[in-house]
């Protein structure tokens, strides 16, 4: 995966953002640790499960339910299927490979 590293994307913030399984924009100072790869890679088999562009799909309308039911952006982020499987997961390198993927 390619990392580019840039002030614009992900929103401040955030570390990284994984566009389509192929580049990870990273904001410029973030550190970028094997748990943060390993997230984005979890991402990248979500996206590929769906077939990339349902991924999208049901990733923002799942925050934007949550952002109705909460009201707080970062709430809403933390409480996406994604991001909390994505999250629960970073640390085990072992998951992709034997995990539902």
């Amino acid at each position: 995966m390619k990392i580019i590293r840039n002030n614009i994307i992900p929103f401040k913030g955030y570390k990284a953002f994984n566009f389509f399984g192929l580049i990870l924009f990273a904001r410029k100072n973030a550190y970028i640790s094997k748990e943060t790869i390993n997230h984005e890679e979890i991402h990248t088999a979500q996206m590929k499960e769906l077939f990339y562009i349902l991924f999208y799909v049901f990733y923002l309308v799942e925050w934007l339910i949550r952002l109705i039911l909460s009201r707080n952006f970062n709430e809403a982020y933390n409480n996406i299927s994604f991001e909390r499987e994505a999250y629960s997961h970073a640390k085990d390198f072992k998951y992709l490979k034997n995990g539902r993927y």
